[in-house]
C-alpha cells in the first residue's frame, strides 16, 4: 500500500479521486482537474494515481508530504 503523512494516518485509499492536495513544506496544491504541467502529468490525473517518484514542483518536496484540503 502507498502511504502519505499527511492524511488519514497514511491510508491513501481515504483520498478521493478528486481531492485537492497541498504541501505541507511550501503549501503547493496539486489539483487532480489540472494535473501537473511540470511533472507532464494530465489533467484528470488523482493524487493517488500519481507516479511513486513524484515530487512537489515548487519545491521537491515528497509525494508522502501531501495533505488532503478539506472543501
Amino acid at each position: 500500500m502507498k502511504t502519505f503523512e499527511g492524511s488519514y494516518g497514511g491510508d491513501d485509499s481515504r483520498v478521493a479521486e478528486s481531492a485537492r492536495m497541498e504541501c505541507k513544506i511550501c503549501w503547493h496544491v496539486y489539483d487532480p482537474t489540472e494535473g501537473d504541467h511540470y511533472w507532464q502529468i494530465p489533467p484528470g490525473t488523482p493524487f493517488t494515481r500519481l507516479p511513486d517518484d513524484w515530487r512537489c514542483p515548487e519545491c521537491d518536496g515528497a509525494k508522502e508530504q501531501f495533505m488532503v484540503i478539506l472543501e
